[in-house]
């Protein structure tokens, strides 16, 4: 779930330089985004069947598309979600962020620690917890349905709900992935889909279902 950044060679930064920087742009991420999110306006559509199965305390997993992280992350702070992040410089920031945001996390992508990421977010779900993916992340191309969540969704049995953000008024970031960040005093806008199962024997069989969810998730965001 984060965005491209250099590739460092162990999990978390190394050397003290590296740690400071990573404290310190964290805690004034994390500052910006509470004071930001303090001031919007939140509407949430169709999300009675996301909202029944928290009630009855049943994981899930929940996609959304990577540039939609900051209005997802602070709409829904506060669950104990478990967010696959990636290993990269810009994941150990964004963990410490959300985090801070009340969330669980799960390390890892599609170039870094792949599988035992998706082993972690399995045993997650087994755990009733419902992870997170962000399934074009971390490093694009942008829209595209990595078929990580399917996966899990596989081999777990759980439904997968896709969400989509949009905002009456926002910036959009010059990265790959033109992430959304409303501005103050903004409508946030999150679109819920009904629980989507993954009907596959195998994990090659789950794969397919790419196209179908990347479709869902283009008609829930307003983001071209």
């Amino acid at each position: 779930m984060t965005s491209p950044a250099r590739a460092l060679p162990d999990e978390k930064p190394s050397g003290f330089g590296r740690r400071l920087r990573v404290a310190a742009i964290s805690v004034l991420g994390g500052l910006v985004l509470r004071l930001l999110g303090s001031t919007w306006r939140i509407r949430r559509e169709n999300s009675e069947a996301f909202d029944a199965m928290l009630a009855r305390k049943e994981p899930f997993i929940i996609v959304f598309w990577h540039g939609e992280i900051v209005p997802v992350a602070w709409v829904h702070r506060g669950r104990g979600f478990a967010p696959l992040i990636s290993r990269h410089a810009d994941g150990e920031i964004i963990a410490r962020i959300v985090e801070g945001l009340g969330y669980r996390t799960v390390r890892g992508s599609s170039s870094r620690g792949g599988v035992r990421a998706l082993l972690e977010a399995a045993q997650r779900v087994s755990e009733g917890i419902t992870v997170g993916f962000t399934p074009d992340g971390p490093r694009g191309p942008r829209h595209v349905f990595a078929p990580g969540a399917l996966i899990v969704a596989q081999r777990t049995g759980r439904p997968i709900v896709a969400l989509g953000a949009s905002a009456s008024r926002s910036w959009h970031l010059k990265s790959w992935d033109r992430h959304l960040v409303p501005k103050p005093f903004a409508t946030v806008t999150i679109r819920y889909s009904e629980p989507q199962f993954v009907l596959a024997d195998q994990a090659r069989d789950a794969i397919r279902e790419q196209a179908r969810f990347e479709t869902l998730l283009g008609t829930l965001s307003d983001q071209p």
